[in-house]
């Protein structure tokens, strides 16, 4: 994997292969070349009440800071008291509230010093060394070894620093950093509104810590040195924020020649020495060598521009379900005269070119990627944790996920904050464009009138306070991740625009300068976006739907925001609910109001109103949470579908209201914060899928959509249809096509389907088979009574569910699922990979689908892979509706 510096570029850390390499490349170029280290273990921390010497003082190496509490690294001081067992862990019960509250306790409660001992040995004559911090909330004053490294006070939780410490290096190698950070300037009252009362939107910064409608507020607002610290060591010249275009003209075709793209290069040169110095910046990508012969002035910083280059027959890089997500790496170097490498990144690099276009039909703006245009099955995503512990291989995780779920975008919330690279690699790795927010909302910054804001509308429309540090926040950020391909759209916030001088800045200047190949819109719900004949904000609805909303219901034509339920099963909420708090929630159908445990509601739960009694009253919570996977499925299946069946007819996208939570909350998420995937994940893996067969409720229609540039033709179309016993019906099988990039209807089976579903429900099953009679598509649908009740699931007969399960190559493990005899559907089975030692799931594990469900005389197979290697003795469980439970011993 790649790693970042702190400057936003990848660095590579020299070896000897690669030193080999460009030998042979560059001819004899020796490789003095720049690396980069992170500080990220053996901090220390200690509040400032206990700590009454300043910062020159602390930061020399005889100070001691023995009794200091070891402190967590990137992180906040939340999670060094956390991780020190100081405070309890907020995601369980109410624990949340144990912890002080820094509107109550004042800032200086959360103000802290960090240090941290380093080794690193003085550099030879021209070399340089640099610290780098990519993230500090709020504000901070930074020591090396005695002296101070900022002129003035930093502030905003966003915009990185670097600072050259060549000189104030410690001769004997040993050297200390040390950092007093204080908490954003407005903490804001968490009074149970969207953010508060809204003045945490003064600061440059996370609005959600004060608290939102999907999450507790938190404590100390993440204060704490939150983002990567590191060493970066250069030459006398050092290369900073390069930037990559990729132009790819006319329609192109995923698969095939292509026609050349253009390569686009520029960086910016800092000379950090006295003497003016010569040299070439150089870059190869897929064997092509670009150069250019410099010479920088001392002490500055020029900005070089390298020819372009015209690449042969690329590879194209597709958003998911599209095409390949192939990345070309990039080497670029600076090299002096003396035929040193100065400075050098490897950068990751997909030949893309995003273009969009209104769309007259649907009066709302379409996605074309390399000339064709894409239909957005998107979702929103706040943050992958609420107390900022970020991880490569979470990351990785989580994008899989909605790679997983056959989505095709993620939108990054404005509340919360510009992503991190290591996010985008793996949107880049897994083929998921990023609609980015830029911070604020129209909640804290004054969209609404709100009895909760402290501020009036006239006020908080002037958030944040620094107007300034804002502009300055966003063009160092958008330098951060403007090379990352899976980047598409730039927002100016959620569901509204930044004030108008800031707006006005960004999209005439800052953009226009630093990343014009992008769409940028100017808030999040924008009729720039989508027209909005049907007032309201322009997103939702939100909460559970009757299936015929998504379907015959015309919505907003690009729906930014649009979401349902999401309670993940039983395994999952005794994780964080403890068992006196297991309390069935009490729905009252005469008022329409449900009674629910005070830790329910602590944790954000969102009502399934009568959903749960169509199958049935819920005997307890385990039969509660399993029923609400069959809500969680049907909804989020019908979700994509419905949207799906009107692609480019009433829409050209919509993204999901949201698909996963950064703590443990109870609504809108597809897994848990534990990375557990619940029925939703799988909903949508259905609905979602890029060829796909489905049935509209409302009318009985059956459709194929096709989301891939390729016609599908000489495919049979199969529906049938099966009682609670397992008795077929087939009720049709017809040869049938499908052009790209639409959808099809072709007979409605409403009629038979009410006829046989009337008494107790029945089952359709609709399948798509190529002339081989291999499955392209299958979906199965479970049809209420007519009554609306799905009574034959509840007097199922039990299935012959037969399993069986192998490893495969390391990390995976096949289930094979068969039907025999002549029984019923083997419905609804939950897959769990799980640690026979410990009876725990393993998390994350990733399946090709769950929640199968298997036709009589059919078999399935199940395709779970996991991350962690070393561990031996697995099993797999399965828990279905009519098959109990069972576990399968995975056979060597």
């Amino acid at each position: 994997m790649i790693k970042m510096s702190p400057a936003g570029k990848p660095v590579f850390k020299i070896s000897t292969t690669f030193a080999s390499l460009c030998v042979l490349v560059f001819q004899s170029v020796t490789a003095s070349a720049q690396t980069s280290y992170e500080l990220n273990n053996g901090w220390k921390c200690a509040p400032i009440a206990t700590v009454k010497d300043k910062g020159a003082k602390i930061s020399r190496t005889d100070y001691s800071t023995s009794a200091w509490m070891p402190a967590v690294v990137p992180g906040t001081v939340l999670t060094s008291l956390i991780a020190d067992k100081k405070m309890p862990d907020p995601f369980y019960g109410m624990n949340n509230e144990q912890i002080p509250d820094i509107y109550k306790t004042g800032r200086d409660y959360y103000t802290y010093w960090f240090v941290k001992d380093f080794k690193e040995t003085l550099p030879a004559s021209g070399n340089q060394v640099y610290l780098n911090f990519r993230g500090v909330n709020y504000s901070c004053d930074i020591y090396l070894n005695g002296h101070k490294l900022n002129e003035k006070l930093h502030s905003g939780m966003f915009l990185r620093q670097s600072y050259n410490i060549t000189k104030w290096m410690a001769k004997d190698g040993n050297n200390r950093v040390a950092v007093i950070v204080y908490p954003p300037n407005s903490v804001g009252n968490p009074n149970g509104g969207q953010g508060g009362d809204g003045t945490i939107a003064k600061n440059v910064g996370i609005q959600y810590t004060a608290g939102w409608d999907w999450i507790q507020p938190i404590k100390d607002r993440n204060t704490g040195i939150w983002d990567k610290v590191t060493i970066e060591k250069t030459g006398a010249i050092r290369i900073k924020d390069p930037h990559v275009v990729t132009l790819v003209s006319s329609v192109r075709q995923p698969d095939g020649p292509q026609q050349p793209a253009v390569i686009q290069v520029s960086a910016e040169l800092e000379n950090a020495t006295g003497v003016s110095v010569t040299g070439e910046l150089k870059y190869t990508l897929d064997g092509n060598l670009i150069s250019k012969k410099v010479t920088i002035k001392p002490n500055s910083t020029e900005p070089i521009q390298l020819n372009d280059l015209s690449l042969k027959n690329p590879k194209l890089w597709w958003p998911n379900g599209y095409g390949a997500q192939h990345l070309y790496s990039m080497n670029l170097q600076f090299v002096t005269s003396a035929n040193k490498v100065s400075d050098q990144n490897t950068i990751k690099v997909g030949v893309r070119q995003i273009t969009t276009e209104w769309n007259a039909r649907t009066e709302s703006r379409q996605i074309n990627i390399n000339g064709q245009k894409i239909f957005i099955k998107g979702s929103n995503w706040i943050i992958s944790d609420e107390l900022l512990r970020f991880s490569d291989a979470r990351y990785d995780a989580e994008v899989r996920f909605h790679h997983d779920m056959n989505l095709n975008l993620i939108r990054v919330w404005g509340g919360a904050l510009i992503e991190r690279p290591e996010f985008y690699e793996a949107c880049d790795k897994y083929g998921m464009l990023v609609f980015q927010d830029m911070w604020g909302s129209g909640d804290c910054n004054g969209r609404w009138t709100d009895p909760m804001k402290l501020e009036d509308q006239w006020t908080r429309r002037k958030y944040p306070d620094d107007h300034d540090l804002y502009v300055k926040s966003i063009e160092d950020q958008v330098k951060l991740i403007r090379n990352y391909p899976s980047l598409a759209i730039w927002c100016g916030g959620n569901e509204i625009t930044p004030p108008e001088d800031i707006l006005k800045t960004l999209r005439d200047t800052v953009m226009p300068k630093l990343d014009n190949t992008r769409w940028f819109i100017p808030y999040s719900n924008s009729e720039e976006m989508s027209r909005n004949e049907m007032g309201g904000n322009g997103d939702g609805p939100y909460g559970i739907q009757p299936l015929s909303t998504f379907w015959a219901h015309k919505t907003y034509p690009f729906n930014s925001e649009v979401g349902s339920v999401g309670v993940s099963d039983y395994e999952s909420l005794k994780r964080f609910i403890p068992a006196k708090n297991m309390v069935l929630p009490e729905y009252d159908a005469a008022t329409g109001k449900t009674k629910t445990d005070s830790v329910w509601d602590y944790h954000k739960y969102i009502d399934y109103d009568g959903f749960i009694d169509k199958y049935g009253k819920a005997k307890d919570v385990e039969d509660f949470a399993n029923k609400a996977q069959l809500v969680n499925y049907d909804q989020y299946r019908g979700l994509m579908e419905g949207f799906s069946s009107h692609m480019w007819d009433w829409y050209t996208g919509t993204i999901i209201w949201k698909t996963q939570n950064p703590w443990t909350a109870m609504r809108g998420q597809m897994y848990d914060y534990y990375l557990d995937p619940n029925a939703c994940l799988y909903g949508l893996h259905s609905g979602s899928e890029p060829l796909h067969i489905m049935y509209d409720p409302t009318t009985g229609m059956v459709m194929v959509a096709n989301n891939t540039f390729k016609s599908h033709t000489n495919m049979m179309l199969v529906a049938k249809a099966y009682d609670m016993d397992g008795k077929e019906t087939v009720l049709t099988q017809v040869f049938s096509d499908v052009t790209p990039t639409t959808t099809k209807r072709y007979l409605s089976l409403k009629r038979e389907m009410d006829k046989l579903a009337k008494e107790k429900g029945a089952f359709l099953c609709l399948q798509l088979l190529d002339k081989d009679k291999k499955t392209l598509s299958e979906n199965i649908y479970w049809i209420a009574d007519e009554n609306g009740n799905y009574s034959g699931l509840e007097k199922m007969p039990k299935g012959n569910l037969n399993a069986t399960a192998k490893p495969l190559d390391n990390g995976k493990v096949e289930v094979t699922l068969a039907n025999t005899g002549n029984g019923p559907l083997a419905f609804f089975n939950r897959l769990s990979l799980v640690d026979v030692d410990t009876k725990q799931r393993v998390l994350p594990a990733f399946y090709s689908d769950n929640y199968v469900t298997v036709l009589p005389g059919q078999e399935k197979k199940v395709i779970i892979e996991y991350k962690d290697a070393m561990k031996k003795n697995l099993a797999v469980t399965l828990n279905g509706w009519n098959t109990g439970d069972k576990l399968i011993q995975i056979n060597k």
